[in-house]
């Protein structure tokens, strides 16, 4: 193909580009994702948010269950419906479900979930629902729009249709869910990073949009770029919604908490204790800029990821974990510790038992 026509070729592909996301004149019906319009006056959170977000509590993750590319506990945690009333029971008031949809949807610009998947979503989240908890279901690991390396069993998908697909999957989820109770949260995407955080105020604001079409009141989650950590606050541009929580991702200090963890490269050496003056420090610092934040800006923040792994001495975890839950409660932020039982669990699946010195560290008084 000569130069032309490859020019002329990629003409038609930015146009059908543009008419899918509604970004040139006259997009297709049904095709058109605009963002929130800039409001003339300062938009601040909700009461209902305000008090949903300090009425989340403390809650924990059903990681590895959903997020893994077959979304079957292939990635160690089946889900089992033992397991609601296990983290019922133990006096969590919220749970967070990660799901991987982008895996289980087709790859062309419809994005249809799969229906088989979807029903054992809804399983769960009804479950959990039924037993008066706070859901928080989000979008988990789309690695091609972060522009991540895809895991094994992950399907690529043409560079062109990805921020479409992202918008059509929370087109569905949101209708899909749209009356069920209000203690059911969106969030909008785990952890943005890469390169969506070039595009991702733009793009939340998009797909915060296509929510509100079935879903004006619910109350959506929305995290800054660089993987939802505090530093990246100051970047974060919130749609012009009142019923908005904003999530923060704490995992400081890293080399405790992710020592020995294969997928971080270079691994981590083990062997880290934890908790000198230094490390609590480190692990305020990000609390205590979300706490400013929030105050400076008028939104609720939630702490939705914070954990150390398995790797990491017991004693010190449970030391850890107690003193970020401390140091949250303190500040007013409700959290969700990562996780319930992979790598990072609170609870051992194989012994069939909460792991004693973390469940105290979370729950104890």
């Amino acid at each position: 193909m000569n130069a032309k026509c490859i020019n002329m070729a990629a003409l038609v592909v930015m146009a059908l580009s543009c008419l899918m996301l509604g970004a040139c004149a006259g997009p297709a019906p049904g095709e058109s994702f605009p963002e929130y319009a800039a409001s003339p006056e300062r938009v601040i959170a909700s009461a209902h948010a305000t008090e949903t977000a300090h009425a989340l509590g403390r809650g924990i993750n059903l990681g590895n269950v959903f997020e893994s590319p077959l979304g079957n506990g292939d990635w160690g945690v089946p889900m089992r419906a033992e397991y609601v009333n296990k983290i019922s029971a133990a006096g969590f008031t919220t749970v967070r479900i990660p799901v991987r949809w982008s895996n289980h949807a087709t790859t062309d610009t419809a994005a249809t979930i799969d229906e088989a998947f979807a029903r054992r979503i809804d399983e769960t989240v009804d479950a959990f629902l039924a037993r008066g908890m706070f859901v928080v279901l989000n979008m988990h690991h789309y690695r091609q729009l972060s522009g991540d390396q895809l895991d094994p069993g992950e399907a690529r998908v043409d560079n062109a249709v990805l921020q479409l697909r992202f918008y059509k999957l929370w087109q569905q989820i949101a209708a899909r869910y749209k009356d069920r109770s209000s203690h059911l949260l969106f969030e909008l995407y785990n952890e943005p990073h890469g390169s969506l955080d070039r595009d991702w105020n733009d793009m939340a604001s998009r797909a915060l949009r296509i929510v509100r079409q079935s879903n004006p009141q619910r109350i959506v989650i929305i995290g800054p770029g660089r993987w939802n950590g505090a530093d990246a606050l100051a970047q974060l541009r919130l749609p012009p919604d009142p019923n908005l929580i904003v999530t923060i991702h704490d995992y400081d200090p890293m080399d405790f908490t992710h020592q020995g963890a294969e997928w971080s490269k270079p691994v981590r050496p083990t062997g880290v204790s934890c908790c000198s003056d230094e490390q609590r420090a480190r692990i305020v610092r990000g609390l205590g800029t979300a706490q400013t934040w929030s105050k400076l800006n008028g939104y609720p923040v939630w702490l939705g990821e914070f954990g150390a792994y398995s790797k990491a001495p017991m004693e010190s975890r449970a030391v850890y974990t107690r003193a970020v839950r401390d140091e949250a409660e303190r500040r007013g932020i409700s959290w969700a510790y990562w996780e319930f039982g992979a790598g990072f669990g609170a609870y051992d699946p194989r012994a069939d038992r909460w792991r004693p010195e973390l469940l105290e560290a979370l729950l104890g008084k």
